[in-house]
């Protein structure tokens, strides 16, 4: 069973890592370079599916590699669990569709819609909603998703350990960018909201 940790460690390091490099600003220069300016209009939606393909031969260990139950929920906390996950799926889609959801898939950017109004391809500093509480609501939801889960099992401590640890160190590559987006707007709602536990209440 340790071995089979290890293993899904080091797998999500290789994926954390191949995925970072890929959101990366020179990987995306260097496409540019390469294959033409038209890359812009598919890359974020390549990266997406690259991203999905990738993460499901580590969905593939957690059945296949052998494996020890650590803990199973029962009720009441089975429910409570359950209930948690439900409010963190809500919480991520609606995270998604404060943040452009159009935008985050890349079909903004592939079908080159007009900003009309209607869809506005270009996704602005949100601070109003769940971003008033935390710098990072989607991580902060996805960490809440995975750790509430109602049986917790070796393989899958190691995973949830790995993707924690990716998305915290994930945040400080997406604030790299965002503060070069968008300047000392940015960096002052930094030192206003937490990055990625809501331990304060809402900013005003």
């Amino acid at each position: 069973m340790l071995s089979s940790a290890v293993i899904i460690i080091v797998s999500a390091a290789l994926y954390a890592a191949v995925h970072s490099w890929l959101a990366g600003q020179r990987m995306k220069e260097w496409t540019r370079r390469t294959l033409g300016p038209t890359t812009d209009r598919w890359y974020r939606l390549a990266y997406n599916l690259v991203g999905g393909v990738t993460f499901l031969p580590l969905l593939a260990m957690l059945v296949w590699l052998p494996d020890r139950a650590l803990y199973t929920l029962s009720p009441p906390w089975l429910w409570l669990a359950l209930l948690g996950q439900l409010v963190a799926v809500a919480g991520l889609l609606y995270g998604l569709w404060r943040t452009n959801v159009w935008h985050f898939l890349g079909l903004c950017q592939l079908l080159d819609l007009p900003d009309d109004g209607r869809i506005d391809c270009k996704p602005p500093l949100v601070v109003a909603g769940m971003y008033r509480w935390v710098r990072h609501p989607l991580y902060f939801w996805g960490l809440v998703l995975i750790w509430l889960t109602p049986q917790m099992t070796v393989n899958r401590l190691a995973l949830f350990a790995a993707l924690s640890v990716y998305l915290y160190v994930g945040t400080f590559f997406e604030e790299r960018r965002l503060v070069a987006e968008f300047g000392d707007e940015y960096r002052a709602y930094q030192r206003q909201v937490p990055r990625l536990i809501p331990w304060r209440g809402p900013v005003q």
